[in-house]
């Protein structure tokens, strides 16, 4: 979904063990490399709950429980203005990946190593701070 040229986005926070759920962006889009937090755009007149359920099923073919909004930030990039809304999220099941995409469970000390998109550097430091969950 798009306000004004803003790509609105959802995005999960899963965290199992003392480890983050990522997945690697796809050769061809944007960013293409940076590991992020599962998500993606909303669909007009789509809530940003339905969205994130929506891209977790068809990207990790694994159902979830949307939680509390732990941050929302806007990044201005070259092509386009993302406006991301973090949540913590609860997975029912083991997720796998539909679309080729790589996956992993990251530490917290592997956050500041791993490349993310820049717009998701103030969550990226929020986590790192954060001693428990």
């Amino acid at each position: 979904m798009s306000f004004d040229g803003v790509v609105v986005v959802a995005a999960a926070i899963v965290e199992r063990d003392q480890r983050f759920l990522l997945t690697r962006r796809l050769q061809g889009t944007h960013l293409a490399g940076a590991w992020e937090f599962p998500g993606g755009k909303c669909e007009p007149g789509e809530s940003l709950q339905a969205c994130l359920a929506r891209e977790l099923m068809e990207e990790l073919a694994v159902k979830c429980t949307v939680g509390r909004s732990l941050l929302i930030t806007r990044h201005a990039y070259a092509e386009r203005t993302v406006e991301l809304h973090f949540f913590a999220t609860t997975l029912s099941g083991d997720p796998v990946p539909q679309l080729g995409q790589e996956m992993r469970w990251a530490s917290r000390g592997d956050l500041g190593t791993l490349q993310f998109p820049e717009a998701d550097r103030e969550l990226i430091q929020l986590l790192i701070a954060r001693t428990t969950s």
